[in-house]
Formats: structure tokens, C-alpha cells, sequence
């Protein structure tokens, strides 16, 4: 249900099933699961970042689900690049990809990205993102580093 203090973008979240929080930084936050978001964010902060948006796709999340994501951060104006974070064990890597690889295509406001993506179908996603000129990093530290520097 969107609440009156919802920004638009939170209400629109809601519309479309969405965890996402509105923040002040200009570093888009993408992840799955509540602990992974959060720590990502810390980790950005600590390396000096501001994130821009707290959004979970939860587990087991579909190509559609992250490509709206994907979508609806980038709407962001205040975002200057986006971190993807994804431990992939119900969540399969390679549809993590997909949606990615479809949402900067169809995104109104293209925006650097970094993707940190381990698990299931790991190799598959790592090759769908490289094809579409997307890089991919081995641990958290370095994707944070990469996408402060885009």
C-alpha cells in the first residue's frame, strides 16, 4: 500500500513489488536479500560513497523483476552510477544478467554499472553481462571501488 510519505519513486516501487527506499547518496543499490542490500550500502559508505536508494529483489528473483529494478534506479536523476550486488543461490545469476542487460536497453537514462554477482549460474551471467559490455567484479570490495571510480 503506498503511504502519503512515500516519495513518487517509493509509491512506484510498491506499484510494481518492489523493496525500495529513497536515500541521499548518488550510488544506485541493487540486491538480493535485506542483510546483502544493507551491507553493501555500508560498504559503499565506508569506502567513501553515498548510496543513493536501498532496493532487495529477494530471493529467487526473475529476469522481469530485475530489469524493473534496474529501471527504476537508473530513473533516479541523482544516480550517478549502480552497484548490483547478488549472491545467487536461489537466485540464478544468469537471469540476474538477463534482466540487467534488458533493463540498461531499456532504461530512459543510461548510467554507469558495476555487478558483483557469485552462485548459481554464475559463469552463464558473467558471460550475458560481458557480451553487453557490462563488467563484472570477483568480491564486493572491488565492485564498490569500480563503481566510485565510474
Amino acid at each position: 500500500m503506498v503511504n502519503a510519505e512515500d516519495t513518487p519513486r517509493e509509491a512506484e516501487a510498491k506499484r510494481q513489488n518492489l523493496t525500495y527506499v529513497d536515500l541521499d547518496g548518488d550510488i544506485g543499490i541493487i540486491g538480493n536479500g535485506a542483510g546483502l542490500t544493507m551491507a553493501t550500502l555500508d560498504l559503499v559508505n565506508i569506502f567513501g560513497g553515498k548510496p543513493a536508494n536501498f532496493l532487495d529483489i529477494g530471493g529467487g528473483a526473475q529476469v522481469k523483476i530485475i530489469k524493473k529494478a534496474v529501471m527504476l534506479v537508473m530513473s533516479k536523476p541523482e544516480v550517478k552510477a549502480l552497484l548490483v550486488n547478488i549472491l545467487g543461490g536461489i537466485t540464478r545469476c544468469d537471469l540476474v544478467a538477463q534482466g540487467v542487460v534488458e533493463g540498461l536497453h531499456e532504461a530512459a537514462n543510461k548510467k554507469p554499472i558495476a555487478v558483483r554477482m557469485m552462485g548459481t549460474n554464475e559463469t552463464e551471467g558473467a558471460q550475458i553481462l560481458h557480451q553487453a559490455g557490462v563488467c563484472t567484479y570477483n568480491n564486493m570490495e572491488e565492485a564498490v571501488e569500480a563503481v566510485l571510480k565510474l
